[in-house]
């Protein structure tokens, strides 16, 4: 004999109500009380709980009846609940036998009672023939499954050369910084493939029970953003090099050149502008320029010049502005080390040591040499400063801030203002625009003042939406941001001087006294110092 769930089916004659119970057979479920009460109030049936409960704790796997009113009922015929999961995705049915005289069900009665609670979509056939040949009773019936959605996937670039910009020197053997194998020229010859495009995969919809559409999560789409000297294929999946030079990744586009390379940046040359990578060999004179859009290496020394590169620059011998020079790059600044100068860096910048200089970087500051100092001047970083010797016991002001740039927060809340307001305004202006549409569409003529709105309309909408394009993008920047900026910290391995003042976003220390080995971070509204 087959698992069988324990049922319960209605008796009524002209003596009255009965109700007989079927207990369960082979280790199937018993009777649950409260489906059986359940159904006999739907059925309208008075009863005794406590007589129920008793004949049903007594029951076994036995059967018997249960007397329950000497009213009689008219005749119930054969039904089932319905549930469904929180999703939606499936639908079970129960189903109860008739009682005396009521009729039972065929399959059209089931279907019937599936689009009375709204089942629409995925209904099993199979089940439903399987029941009417073998009924089973107070037994779930999976009737109906939805179909699930399938997720796609975000577009993918993969670039066959490092994109990583976050380039470090090692240090040597007697605690100097080595400058002489960075490796910072990605080498590519004509017809590399550069990069390939995977695009993205948008997934297909599903449907629940009910025949609601259920979409995918949105996946990510991107496109192949390249310089000159670079092909694009046919499919638009993929891109190559047209020339020999050197490939570099700056704000997310790829560029080809080749390198220019002078011996000094002085009178004989002037200032220069190139659209690649700079190589100088020897020295840049003060009041001379360099703007690379990708990256500068001056071999030499810099005195008070301007440099500038969309990506990283490299200064052997380092620089002494005197107090006008001026390096500003899109990735790192790696320098032998900084003194009277403004250094700007969309990275991170490596020097053996800092000295009277406005020094900001991106995301961190490394001045971990055998000498590794800061002295004077204000250093400023996104994630984390780290330095050997921090101040000066000559009492020069030394300014060091960490952490996420108020204007930056103020920035991110701004453009959120703006996009609920374009897309508050889009609400109102796109249903003016497509009903414009359908009176166009069904013969309708506009005089000319209407045509003159439906054109200010639609060049409102246009802009609305660059906004939200342009400020959507901006967003994720700064988004980026302030995440990295969560767990900011100074790091001091040697000591830090008093006098020193450190800032942790909208927080600041006063250094008071010596501290050797010591690690500074913001917690509870405070800067707090603890050990490394």
């Amino acid at each position: 004999m087959a698992k069988t769930n324990g049922y319960f089916r209605l008796l009524t004659d002209e003596l009255g109500t009965k109700v007989e119970l079927h207990g369960p057979k082979e280790g199937g479920a018993p009777i649950s009380i409260k489906e059986l009460t359940g159904y006999l109030a739907r059925q309208k049936v008075p009863f005794d709980i406590k007589t129920i409960n008793t004949e049903l704790m007594n029951l076994g796997e036995g059967d018997r009846t249960v007397f329950l009113s000497d009213q009689a009922i008219m005749p119930a015929s054969e039904s089932c609940s319905i549930t469904l999961t929180p999703d939606r995705m499936t639908a079970v049915a129960r189903f109860y036998p008739c009682s005396t005289n009521g009729r039972a069900w065929g399959k059209e009665d089931i279907l019937s009672e599936l689009r009375m609670n709204k089942i629409a979509f995925g209904i099993d056939d199979a089940v439903i023939d399987k029941y009417l040949s073998d009924k089973k009773y107070c037994t779930d019936y999976v009737i109906a499954n939805g179909k699930p959605t399938r997720e796609g996937k975000d577009a993918v670039i993969t670039y066959n050369f490092p994109t990583d910009n976050k380039i470090k020197p090692t240090l040597s053997e007697d605690g100097t910084v080595d400058f002489k194998n960075l490796n910072i020229v990605n080498h590519c010859k004509a017809g590399d493939i550069l990069a390939v495009l995977t695009p993205e995969d948008r997934g297909e919809p599903g449907t629940d029970v009910c025949g609601n559409v259920i979409k995918p999560h949105d996946v990510k789409r991107l496109s192949l953003s390249f310089g000159r000297n670079i092909e694009l294929s046919p499919d638009r999946l993929s891109i190559k090099s047209l020339v020999n030079g050197h490939v570099s990744y700056v704000d997310g586009k790829v560029f080809v050149a080749d390198v220019f390379e002078v011996e000094n940046v002085d009178n004989s040359v002037g200032n220069i502008t190139y659209d690649g990578n700079v190589k100088i060999n020897g020295n840049v004179n003060s009041g001379f320029s360099v703007k690379a859009n990708g990256n500068v290496e001056v071999k030499g020394s810099v005195e008070g010049a301007y440099i500038e590169a969309g990506g990283n620059i490299v200064l052997s011998r380092g620089i002494n502005g005197m107090g006008k020079g001026q390096l500003k790059a899109g990735g790192n600044v790696i320098s032998k080390f900084l003194e009277n100068c403004s250094v700007s860096a969309g990275g991170s910048v490596e020097t053996d040591s800092i000295l009277h200089s406005k020094v900001q970087a991106k995301t961190e500051i490394n001045v971990m040499s055998k000498k590794g100092f800061i002295t004077g001047g204000s250093v400023s970083a996104t994630e984390c400063i780290r330095v050997k010797t921090l101040g000066t016991n000559m009492g020069a002001d030394t300014i060091v801030t960490v952490g996420i740039d108020p204007e930056v927060t103020n920035r991110y809340q701004e453009l959120g203002k703006q996009v609920q307001e374009a897309q508050k305004n889009l609400k109102v202006l796109l249903p003016v625009i497509d009903a414009t549409k359908k009176k166009l569409a069904a013969g309708a003529k506009l005089l000319p003042e209407q045509i003159k709105n439906l054109q200010q309309t639609a060049a409102t909408v246009k802009q609305l939406q660059e906004v939200l394009v342009n400020n959507a993008k901006e967003m994720e920047t700064l988004k980026e941001t302030m995440d990295s900026a969560v767990n900011a910290s100074v790091e001091v391995t040697g000591i830090v001087y008093p006098g020193t003042v450190i800032t942790i976003s909208d927080s600041s220390m006063i250094i008071r006294e010596s501290f050797k080995y010591c690690r500074f971070q913001r917690k509870q509204g405070s800067v707090v110092m603890g050990p490394l």
